[in-house]
């Protein structure tokens, strides 16, 4: 029975004698403590203060982007680009089916319209050459401007997701967005540390957020973060994230409807100490990844997602994906793991199926569809490798990814 060898694998990998595992579970062995006993002797724990200055910087200087703006979760961060980049209330942006609720929540929250695009198998990102085709039908420039023939509105935007850190086709994806005058905003929530061509992702678009909940590669408890290369966007985020205060010493006016969106120098404080750790994550993520794709190998319709050619992924959470004869087992598989304390998760149900999205234009879903039906998420922690070496054959030990 498939679920009872995958069980069996996992039981022999992870430190089931410690209690239940999780599927992505931080870890605070750095400076959290002392920087947050700094940020609390200061009294600076609200938005102003030097953590969240030093984090930014920090996040800036390890992406190459020229500026980052901290604020309090990635769903607040795509919420205030898409304000930031022009996006306009009955615009309409190009998502995918296959991500988290809160990249179409966020295109809700602007009163725009979420329009839903397919995967491909290569990446689990936006699909390039589907897309395109999908435009050569459904788009029509109007001066500079694309609109939807069908609806007559706007076409704003594109919001392609890394899925589970591995990095879009950004050219390709890039290239549509060039011919048809659409922002690119990248989700990038779960791809902190990926590269795309060697270029950090968040980089390709007029900017990228990130997540840094605490199921991510590194957490500030709650947060988020904004990159870009553009400094008078930069300048536009923050002043929105800040209640568009006008600065002043001692007075408040506002001159526009801004968020309370700046993340709290105490969130800051955790961050700081999380990326001074942050290569040496990525690289035990990257090798609990080779050590899974070798253990799976020899199991009959099931193979560990790998990354595509052109990118280095963080690996933010492994996948087994189920070949289409055992896709019926998903169910098993689920429980069985549940059942002896590992945790393991399908993946998300599709945009278009949930009751406030289903009226939305949509594209032909078939890999999406497929997807969800033979895709499982294993727990990736990556304090999980030490474990994992501790008790494994020599044939688990990792290879190059």
């Amino acid at each position: 029975m498939l679920a009872q060898k995958i069980v069996a694998i996992l039981k022999r990998l992870l430190p089931l004698s410690s209690g239940a595992v999780g599927l992505h579970e931080p870890r605070f062995e750095g400076n959290e403590i002392t920087y947050l006993g700094q940020c609390i002797q200061s009294t600076y724990v609200s938005y102003v203060g030097k953590f969240v200055d030093r984090f930014e910087d920090m996040l800036a200087e390890f992406t190459g982007a020229r500026h980052a703006v901290a604020v309090v979760n990635g769903t607040a961060a795509l919420h205030l680009s898409l304000v930031a980049t022009g996006v306009r209330p009955q615009d309409e942006v190009l998502v995918p089916a296959l991500t988290f609720v809160a990249t179409a929540n966020a295109i809700s929250y602007l009163n725009a319209i979420p329009h839903f695009v397919d995967a491909e198998p290569k990446t689990m990102g936006v699909d390039p050459v589907k897309l395109d085709a999908y435009l050569r039908d459904v788009a029509v420039m109007r001066g500079t401007d694309c609109y939807n023939r069908a609806s007559g509105r706007r076409i704003a935007a594109l919001i392609p997701m890394h899925t589970f850190g591995h990095p879009a086709d950004l050219d390709s994806l890039l290239d549509i967005c060039q011919r048809y005058n659409l922002v690119m905003i990248e989700d990038a929530a779960e791809a902190l540390g990926s590269m795309y061509k060697n270029v950090h992702t968040g980089r390709f678009g007029r900017c990228g957020i990130f997540s840094f909940n605490g199921n991510k590669t590194i957490t500030t408890g709650g947060g988020g973060a904004i990159i870009t290369d553009d400094s008078d966007l930069a300048q536009t985020m923050r002043y929105l994230s800040t209640t568009a205060k006008v600065p002043h010493r001692f007075r408040y006016y506002h001159d526009r409807v801004g968020f309370n969106y700046r993340m709290p120098n105490i969130n800051a404080a955790v961050g700081c100490a999380q990326l001074e750790k942050i290569d040496g994550l990525l690289q035990k993520k990257r090798t609990l990844a080779a050590i899974y794709a070798d253990a799976f190998s020899g199991i009959d319709g099931v193979t560990v997602f790998r990354e595509p050619a052109f990118a280095r992924s963080n690996y933010w959470l492994n996948a087994l994906l189920l070949a289409p004869e055992k896709e019926h087992d998903i169910e098993d598989i689920l429980e069985a793991t549940h059942q002896c304390g590992i945790a393991t998760r399908p993946v998300w149900q599709l945009m278009h199926e949930l009751p406030m999205y289903q009226h939305c234009q949509r594209m032909s879903l078939d890999m999406s569809e497929r997807l969800q039906k033979c895709l499982i998420n294993i727990p990736s922690s990556p304090f999980l490798v030490p474990k994992c070496h501790k008790g494994s054959p020599s044939t688990l030990l990792p290879k190059p990814v």
